[in-house]
């Protein structure tokens, strides 16, 4: 089993030779990492995954809701669902807040949803290196780590965030970035809905309390110019429904921030001399791009990359391309109409139009996001096209 909190293994076992050659090295042990060493191991490959933290899913960064519909072939959500959440209430400004009945998911603890999937990944005979950190990905695609060590794979999984080394390495970056704060709060009493709150306030993004029993996270997100603005902006938040006695007013736990991508999706595979690279997860901007939803997307990818890596190794010199063309049909059509919308708003959606009408068209429980023929119908609108796990 794998020690979730098992400490850095930040050298090599004496005698241990100074060049590793695994069939595949994954960097980053999020939910697109693990799923994707879980995936390669269980066919085959000899898997390397490395993660820079020591404790893997912490620190928690992330608002930690997945919908009904997200499913993981034998999973178990004992000890990782925390609430049922049944709907989703939209504030507009200073308007009368919008409700949208049948927005269901859960609520998730992160940490321990990641370790799980780690624990997978190792049952199938990945080896997990905790506390290692990479320092550079060569243009041949060697692999340098903190320890010293240099790595020699035959192909590499990127699957460390929106500033992934492996992204950059093969020309593949996230350009557009939401900068988020989040902290724990009290509740005042039981909620089953995800709170959303639009306003101008927070230019290219939006603020959130999302319920988990007793406590929430309440955090905001804006455009990455305008971060310094975040401290502030949350705080201001928790002043607002404390006073209005939906919150607990003693100063919150657990303040976490980061990264989003919100450009759309990358290339997701590339070469490195004679190594096969591919993304997955916030590494190939698989974000949703208006709601920053990106759990579903990291698993999906993630085992997708782990069977095109394990099929190309086996000889399918199409496996690779595959990958591409799977990403494409599954998220690009729900992007693109997310990336018209985000346009749309930064233009003000026309002339005559409010900021309170414009935010509100923008959002994924507005009719108006769903009004013209393209992309996914509303009623997908919080699940994927498919579920490449169950195939």
């Amino acid at each position: 089993m794998f020690p979730a909190d098992a400490p850095a293994a930040d050298r090599a076992a004496p005698g241990a030779p100074p060049e590793e050659r695994p069939d595949l090295m994954v960097v980053g042990l999020g939910p697109a990492g693990a799923s994707a060493a879980a995936a390669a191991a269980s066919a085959g490959c000899r898997v390397l995954a490395v993660d820079r933290r020591r404790r893997i899913g912490e620190p928690v960064q992330c608002a930690e809701f997945v919908s009904s519909a997200f499913s993981i072939e034998d999973f178990s959500w004992e000890g990782i669902a925390t609430q049922r959440i049944v709907r989703m209430v939209t504030a507009v400004q200073a308007e009368r807040p919008r409700v949208s009945e049948d927005f269901r998911g859960r609520m998730i603890c992160r940490s321990a949803f990641d370790q799980a999937l780690a624990r997978r990944a190792a049952a199938a005979g990945a080896h997990i290196r905790l506390g290692v950190a990479v320092c550079e990905v060569r243009a041949d695609g060697g692999v340098r780590l903190s320890s010293g060590e240099f790595i020699r794979p035959r192909a590499l999984v990127g699957a460390d965030g929106p500033r992934s080394r492996v992204g950059a390495a093969i020309g593949q970056s996230n350009r557009q970035l939401v900068a988020a704060r989040q902290f724990t709060v009290g509740l005042r009493q039981p909620y089953e809905a995800t709170d959303i709150f639009l306003s101008s306030a927070y230019p290219g993004g939006y603020a959130w309390l999302f319920p988990k029993g007793s406590a929430a996270n309440l955090g905001v997100g804006v455009d990455f110019h305008r971060r310094d603005r975040l401290k502030s902006l949350l705080r201001d938040l928790h002043a607002r429904l404390a006073a209005e006695a939906r919150v607990q007013a003693a100063p919150p736990s657990s303040t976490t921030g980061g990264l989003i991508p919100v450009g759309g999706r990358l290339r997701a595979i590339g070469a490195l001399g004679a190594v096969s690279a591919l993304l997955a997860g916030d590494a190939a901007g698989l974000t949703h791009p208006v709601t920053g939803a990106g759990i579903e997307a990291a698993v999906y990818s993630g085992v997708l990359a782990g069977r095109a890596v394990a099929s190309w190794l086996a000889g399918h010199g199409n496996a690779l391309q595959e990958y591409e063309n799977d990403l494409s049909d599954l998220y690009d059509p729900a992007y693109a109409r997310a990336l018209g919308r985000r346009r749309e708003l930064r233009r003000g959606f026309g002339r005559g139009v409010s900021a309170a009408e414009a935010l509100w068209r923008g959002w994924i429980a507005s009719p108006e996001y769903w009004a013209d023929a393209a992309g996914p119908s509303p009623e997908v609108a919080a699940r994927p096209p498919r579920n490449p796990l169950m195939a």
